[in-house]
């Protein structure tokens, strides 16, 4: 896989988040339907459900006829679901990552940094929210104006001097300003619960008991397309969070060194991040988080939210003029060949 590519502006990946947002909305009452029908074929399988009594078709088209009522109880569930998501997002998010909100008395210089960024692009001050892990993590979140977060850890503000710890708060900044933030909560929040409700729901199955299953003869092939049917339905909510494209990433790197002028410190930031940034949450979060260590084989990396913490540092290198010290301080710098880090970053 190349390491840099095309370069990609950020009016374009600005656009490509928007339509992002919409398609996994769109999306989120498709999956639905089709979990439910999964569902219902399943607990024909197991007697839960009435069969039909004929052949396996006529078993598939019952269950589908169901779907004269599940579909319209899919819209209302997604719809309900939106509005609790909309307005309680980061509770749900401050919830699974243990992140609670301080005022500028609370830290004054964490602080300090987030407003001059702010202030810099003529936006309001994102809240401020801190974990305390040792873990070295941060991450945006937020939907509209006014809703935007930005996250560090207690490790993070430990481990990292001010102007490493200015670019990891710029590089969070940016993810609001290019709308990465918006596309990112929608994936966790919004399409993460199709994972949570699929999995809820066939391990629920697999412990009812029912004898009305025993002499249906289409009992385990029912089953086995329910299965099938939900596999797939778990499999795109799954591909609807890795739609988080990696060259996010770049951009807010190359976004960070834009408001800071400062490559060195975000390339030492991510030195210092690399292999100390486990933080427990959900799968379904991990996505937004500075960077993910969730998947390092080389296999999970196709498929993974984050590149590789190397490439980000070559990028800063090739693309911004950073200098590396490297994991033993040997320094590596070649010259810039973009005279505006945030307007080419590379592409996976």
């Amino acid at each position: 896989m190349a390491v840099f590519g095309q370069a990609v502006g950020l009016q374009t990946h600005i656009w490509q988040n928007n339509t992002r947002s919409v398609i996994l909305l769109a999306g989120f009452p498709v999956l639905l339907v089709g979990i439910l029908f999964a569902v219902q074929v399943l607990m024909m399988g197991f007697g839960v459900l009435p069969n039909s009594g004929g052949d396996l078709g006529q078993d598939l088209a019952l269950a589908a006829s169901m779907l004269g009522w599940t579909v319209p109880f899919a819209a209302v569930a997604a719809a309900i679901w939106f509005v609790i998501a909309y307005f309680g997002n980061q509770m749900m998010i401050d919830a699974m990552t243990g992140a609670r909100a301080v005022e500028r008395r609370v830290e004054p210089e964490l602080y300090n940094l987030l407003e001059n960024l702010a202030i810099s692009r003529g936006m309001k001050t994102p809240t401020l929210r801190i974990i305390e892990s040792p873990a070295l993590n941060a991450y945006a979140s937020g939907l509209h104006e006014g809703n935007y977060s930005v996250t560090v850890t207690r490790g993070l503000m430990q481990t990292l001097n001010r102007d490493e710890l200015e670019c990891v708060l710029a590089h969070e900044l940016t993810h609001v300003i290019n709308k990465d933030v918006r596309t990112m909560v929608i994936a966790s929040i919004f399409a993460g619960i199709i994972s949570v409700i699929a999995e809820l729901i066939f391990r629920g199955l697999f412990y009812m008991r029912s004898g009305r299953d025993r002499d249906n003869k289409n009992a385990m092939p029912l089953i086995l397309i329910g299965l099938a049917v939900g596999a797939i339905g778990f499999g795109l909510a799954a591909v609807i969070r890795m739609t988080l494209s990696r060259t996010r990433e770049y951009v807010a790197d190359a976004g960070a060194v834009e408001l800071t002028k400062n490559p060195d410190a975000m390339i030492s930031a991510l030195r210092k991040v690399s292999g100390q940034s486990k933080l427990e949450a959900p799968d379904e979060l991990r996505g937004m988080f500075l960077d993910n260590t969730a998947n390092k084989s080389e296999f999970s990396s196709l498929f993974a939210t984050h590149p590789p913490i190397e490439k980000r540092i070559e990028a800063l290198i090739k693309f911004a003029g950073g200098r590396d010290e490297g994991p033993w301080g040997a320094v590596s710098s070649v010259p810039v060949t973009s005279p505006r880090a945030s307007t080419s970053v590379p592409t996976t």
